[in-house]
């Protein structure tokens, strides 16, 4: 079989419901298995590959003009890429940005994931929006030698996300501060020079740019393991605490961070912040059901309604998993849905400063409509802060 390059096929993808696509392999060679999702971004794909939300997740970007402006070390969302791989509709071109320092495929190569082009990312995508988000094997092959049986086999045997802690796989084995401020044109990072409130974040995969937010309202973060527990949350004697994103079941990831979510939502005054896989563990701690969905939310300019102004923002999201709107109980005020399909998006303890969102306010595609969430945040430290005085 060819490849749109009319070329031998030198990669093959093979779902587990017997789909093969063949095409041309880059980046690195090997065999993965994983999750497949879409991703609907034009832009971010540095920011997507290494976001250790994608652990076990293979990436196929509906845009196809993926690898344009190349890569960046300043791109990073983490010190390595956590999808699995990558399938775009053609090879990436040649870079032409000021700002990048490689090529894509050098790129991949050099951190060993495995990519696909050539290949139909619009009919694969319908597949996953039909059946849902598909357990796949990927090769890239340089010999063009398939054994498209043992591929098949191999994906069908990917025991998938459903019960599946991650965030062990991808949190900080130790505890760390970080003080890197926001990306300013154009000096680019710098650390913040004076902080005034101290925020403690765990990190179940946490992205860097939610980080660099954090001190951008003057905050000094301290980042802890997600095993952590709510007496060495503590010690640090914070003014907020946050719950980062990540990958994988949150009811798997839960059994050892609800408690202490639970342990923590005893201080009143304590304000509580989450985002997306923090989103649900919060919503999970406060009582509340999550759920696997179809093919999940991945991509840039999702509608989003925040229910208590009646606004809406342009978001980024990626999860396969969702709070159930139907479980949440009597104290918990949902605030956020989604304009695509009314899923939730965020949730409120009624009196207290906790709540928490299932989009990206730090990813920006909007490109500051949901940056207020971070703010408020703010104000929630500042109002706990003078009332201890």
């Amino acid at each position: 079989m060819k490849d749109s390059y009319g070329t031998k096929p030198t990669a093959c993808l093979a779902l587990s419901d017997g789909t093969v696509f063949y095409g041309e392999g880059f980046g690195s060679t090997g065999r993965k298995t994983a999750e497949l999702c879409f991703n609907t971004s034009m832009t971010g794909y540095q920011e997507i590959l290494t976001d250790p939300s994608y652990a076990g997740q293979i990436v196929t970007f509906t845009f196809p003009h993926i690898g344009n402006v190349g890569v960046n070390l300043e791109d990073n969302e983490a010190n390595m890429p956590f999808a699995s791989g990558m399938v775009v509709k053609w090879r990436p071109t040649l870079a032409s940005n000021w700002r990048s320092q490689q090529n894509l495929i050098e790129w991949l190569e050099n951190n060993k994931l495995i990519a696909i082009g050539g290949i139909d990312t619009r009919r694969l995508t319908r597949i996953i929006r039909k059946q849902g988000a598909p357990h796949v094997a990927i090769e890239h092959n340089a010999d063009s030698d398939f054994d498209t049986d043992s591929l098949i086999n191999d994906a069908r045997n990917f025991a998938g996300l459903s019960g599946l802690d991650l965030a062990k796989n991808v949190t900080s084995s130790k505890t760390y501060s970080w003080s890197q401020d926001r990306w300013r044109w154009s000096g680019g990072y710098s650390n913040i020079e004076k902080s005034k409130a101290r925020v403690v974040a765990i990190d179940f995969g946490v992205k860097e740019n939610i980080l660099r937010c954090l001190t951008a309202i003057k905050c000094e973060v301290i980042v802890l393991p997600a095993t952590a527990t709510a007496e060495e949350v503590l010690a640090y004697d914070p003014d907020g605490v946050f719950l980062s994103n990540g990958p994988g079941d949150p009811e798997a990831t839960g059994k050892y961070s609800i408690n202490m979510i639970r342990q923590l939502l005893k201080l009143p005054e304590l304000p509580i912040f989450g985002i997306c896989l923090g989103h649900q563990m919060l919503a999970l701690a406060l009582g509340a059901r999550t759920i696997k969905m179809n093919h999940g939310h991945h991509g840039a300019n999702h509608p989003v309604k925040d229910l208590t102004t009646g606004k809406v923002e342009i978001t980024a999201m990626n999860h396969g998993f969702a709070v159930d709107t139907q479980s949440l109980p009597n104290n918990v005020k949902e605030t956020h849905v989604s304009l695509f399909d009314g899923s939730n998006c965020g949730i409120k303890l009624v009196g207290r400063p906790v709540y928490s969102v299932q989009h990206h306010p730090e990813a920006s595609p909007g490109p500051m409509d949901s940056f207020y969430l971070f703010e408020r945040f703010a104000a929630d430290i500042d109002k706990k802060k003078t009332m201890a005085v």
